[in-house]
Order: structure tokens, then sequence, then C-alpha cells
């Protein structure tokens, strides 16, 4: 990922990467868990926006627990939380994406 990377966020795994490749490809819902400022600032194609702390109360936008998820925010830390909560309600195929710096995959 590169002097950036290791800056904003995370590097991935080559196994989480390639997971998340397959789940968009499948239809995976993305999900961006920044504001509504940052995500209106540039997102990822495709992405939805579900700050973190509406994710709670949101899960019938995520969709069907089965259905992959992507998750991404700025550094990690709150698609982190984030996948932690959709996990504990019951989403089976949860990948964090961490920064936005990591796109594309």
């Amino acid at each position: 990922m590169g002097f950036f990377g290791n800056i904003f966020g995370r590097s991935l795994s080559p196994d989480v990467r390639a997971g998340a490749k397959a789940a968009i490809s499948k239809g995976a819902r993305i999900i961006d868990v920044r504001t509504p400022d940052e995500f209106s600032s540039g997102h990822v194609a495709n992405a939805i926006n579900i700050p973190l702390q509406y994710i709670p109360s949101s899960l019938s936008k995520v969709g069907k627990p089965t259905r992959p998820v992507v998750l991404y925010c700025r550094s990690g830390s709150r698609s982190s939380a984030a996948k932690r909560m959709l996990e504990s309600n019951g989403f089976t195929a949860v990948f964090d994406m961490g920064a936005i710096s990591n796109w594309p995959l």
C-alpha cells in the first residue's frame, strides 16, 4: 500500500483483499461508515453511506445477514467497529477494508 497507506490506514492482507473483491463481484453491499460530509467529498462507486453511529438502527439498509458486506472509512477505526456491530447482529460475511485509501481493490 505504500507510504500514504501506512499513515492513513492499515494495510490489507492479500486474503482480505481477495475476499472483498470476490464478494463485490457477487453483489456485496459496500458501506461507507464516515460522516455524510466525508461521504459527499468523495466515495467508492456504488457505496452507500451509513455513518457508524447509525449502523445498529440501520440494519435493514445493510440487507440480509447472509449478504456480503464490505466496509470502509477514513482510517479503519470506524469500519472495524462497524464490522463488530454487524457480526454481533448475525451478519456472516463482513469484510473490513479499513481506509478508503485501500481502494481500488
